[in-house]
């Protein structure tokens, strides 16, 4: 691993022919990229795990060993509303090096907020120059958290535009995220492919989570009730979206340690679910760590 000027960085693996550079500013992205094509992005927050190293291998798979995977690092303070954990939220980047290292990442760009953003108010931007989500970005985590679109989708248009790659990868996780990020890059007309990448989890099924290390071990023991209750609705939507639904609320009422925010059955565009492919999301608070999921399920007539 190097830094931006190229430099050997603390941890560096000397038997592995690829280095990882560390960008800390948007010209040393760019003199780090040059005009490598194909080339591809796997955005994060840090604080990376297997999830994220998935992501960026299959970065790696999508351009070959001869083209360029670049991973941002940047904790975003305009998707995170008042109260939420911007300020506990896990930095630490020298594990995030390390994690980009072996999975095959070219370049780590872990910028300032002045880098990304310029000298705007960050705490104005999202109401003077955003990019709005519409009524998607109203629902579901977008009514539980009021203007945490409006932050994503300004800070992966930036991105994208700072990067400047062929594919990008999302975590299928984040399902609503990946939908309206993929709808905006089609609405704006972005030239790059978004891909999403289905969610690794944890043996007892838990997806993965930069989250899961605030929960408790009695916390983390009681989590696992989200997938089991996503593997119910699943197993039982065949009997249409009331009966998927019910049959993952009965299972999620089972530990009372797990507060509800909603158990929702859509489509695969996150639209009024039909007879046919339909996805299952979940968010229930465990403690003070707020956990999402989602499965995709086939939805009968009912």
């Amino acid at each position: 691993m190097t830094n931006g000027q190229g430099a050997p960085t603390k941890g560096s693996a000397a038997d592995m022919s690829r280095s990882t550079v560390l960008c800390s500013t948007y010209g040393e992205l760019r003199a780090n990229r040059g005009g490598t094509h194909p080339s591809a992005v796997v955005m994060t927050m840090g604080a990376l795990h297997d999830g994220h190293a998935e992501l960026i291998r299959r970065a790696r798979e999508q351009v070959g060993v001869s083209g360029h995977v670049t991973v941002t690092d940047f904790v975003n303070p305009t998707q995170f509303a008042a109260g939420e954990d911007f300020s506990r939220y896990p930095r630490t980047l020298e594990h995030d090096i390390e994690v980009c290292h072996r999975a095959g990442a070219d370049a780590v760009y872990a910028p300032s907020v002045e880098d990304v953003y310029g000298k705007s108010d960050v705490s104005t931007l999202t109401g003077r120059v955003a990019v709005d989500p519409g009524p998607l970005g109203d629902v579901l985590e977008g009514a539980s958290r009021p203007g945490h679109f409006r932050g994503v989708l300004t800070v992966v248009a930036t991105l994208l535009h700072l990067t400047g790659p062929d594919v990008a990868l999302f975590g299928e996780k984040d399902y609503q995220q990946l939908a309206l990020i993929a709808s905006m890059v089609d609405a704006l007309r972005f030239p790059v492919t978004v891909v999403g990448v289905p969610t690794v989890r944890e043996a007892d099924g838990l997806a993965m989570s930069s989250r899961n290390r605030y929960l408790s071990p009695a916390e983390r023991a009681a989590a696992s009730v989200v997938p089991r209750a996503l593997e119910a609705a699943v197993a039982a939507a065949g009997g249409g979206e009331a009966a998927a639904r019910d049959a993952g609320l009965r299972v999620l009422e089972t530990e009372p340690m797990a507060e509800i925010d909603y158990l929702s059955v859509t489509d695969p565009n996150l639209g009024s679910p039909v007879p046919g492919p339909g996805r299952i999301l979940v968010a229930v608070r465990i403690g003070t760590t707020r956990l999402i999921d989602n499965m995709s399920c086939e939805i009968g007539a009912g």
